[in-house]
């Protein structure tokens, strides 16, 4: 039995299921939030979007992570959902799938989709399968109680990523392709944040230029701008990955949704982290 327990439950979320709802409420109702609650019924008749999602502290990203999952609540519901987010431990795999049973959430358990899992493993050697790269890592797990509270029950395949290379990226994104048979009936989840501890100013001049790249599905000028603009993106491989799959099954449009750093949460712009909510869609 491959349990895993939440790692960051009460440090970037609440650990309590009414104090955690109560939390990613106030997400979406923040000024920094799209100040509306998820819908209830399909809106648009669309498969669900590619998002690419921050994954800091609630109180942080938690309002910009918001406009990407109300954009998913007003779509049709996945039958299943790939989370990609960095290794931020170095430990593990260098691409690493939780291969069975389920992550516990204060909102309750979210199911490992051990069919896809499979398929992934069979269509390339990019994946190992390997809880011990998950057992700290955050970056996927904070994107699970947005899911399950637009959602209620999922079942999902965790994807981290050690080897962030453009190699190993679109490796991942040609794999996901064909591994998954029908994407408009899974969803994606590119976990990352933006630039780090730099000035608001300066995460702006940083970042818009990248995310223009993102924007634009351009895998290759992606890196070269992160490389050129010094863009600290903890999560450029799995954003990499999620473009890559995107171009794969044909999905040729896309939106920011919203962008802010942690200086408009906080007030104080000198050393302040980038979050960003993208959105990649048919």
């Amino acid at each position: 039995m491959l349990k895993r327990r939440p790692a960051a439950a009460g440090t970037f979320y609440e650990a309590s299921r009414d104090e955690l709802l109560s939390q990613i409420g106030s997400c979406f109702k923040s000024p920094h939030g799209p100040q509306k609650l998820p819908r209830v019924e399909v809106e648009i008749d669309e498969p669900p979007p590619i998002i690419v999602s921050p994954h800091a502290g609630y109180m942080y990203s938690g309002p910009v992570a918001s406009h990407g999952y109300y954009e998913l609540s007003r779509r049709r519901r996945p039958e299943s959902i790939i989370v990609i987010g960095p290794n931020h431990f170095g430990i593990g795999t260098d691409v690493s799938v939780y291969p069975r049973d389920s992550w516990i959430t204060p909102l309750g358990e979210a199911k490992i989709d051990t069919q896809l899992v499979a398929k992934l493993s069979e269509v390339s050697d990019v994946f190992s399968l390997d809880e011990f790269s998950h057992r700290e890592e955050h970056s996927i797990e904070v994107q699970i109680p947005f899911l399950q509270f637009i959602y209620g029950e999922i079942k999902f395949v965790p994807i981290c990523m050690l080897d962030q290379s453009i190699s190993v990226a679109t490796s991942v994104g040609k794999a996901l392709a064909e591994a998954v048979a029908e994407p408009e009936k899974v969803l994606l989840v590119a976990s990352s944040d933006f630039s780090h501890y730099v000035s608001h100013d300066e995460a702006l001049r940083r970042d818009m230029p990248v995310i223009e790249k993102i924007l634009g599905l351009d895998v290759e000028g992606f890196y070269q701008e992160i490389m050129n603009r010094k863009a600290s993106l903890c999560g450029y491989g799995p954003i990499a990955a999620a473009m890559t799959y995107a171009k794969m099954i044909g999905y040729k449009s896309s939106r920011l949704l919203k962008y802010a750093t942690s200086g408009d949460i906080t007030g104080d712009r000198s050393a302040v982290v980038g979050y960003a909510s993208i959105m990649l869609y048919r």
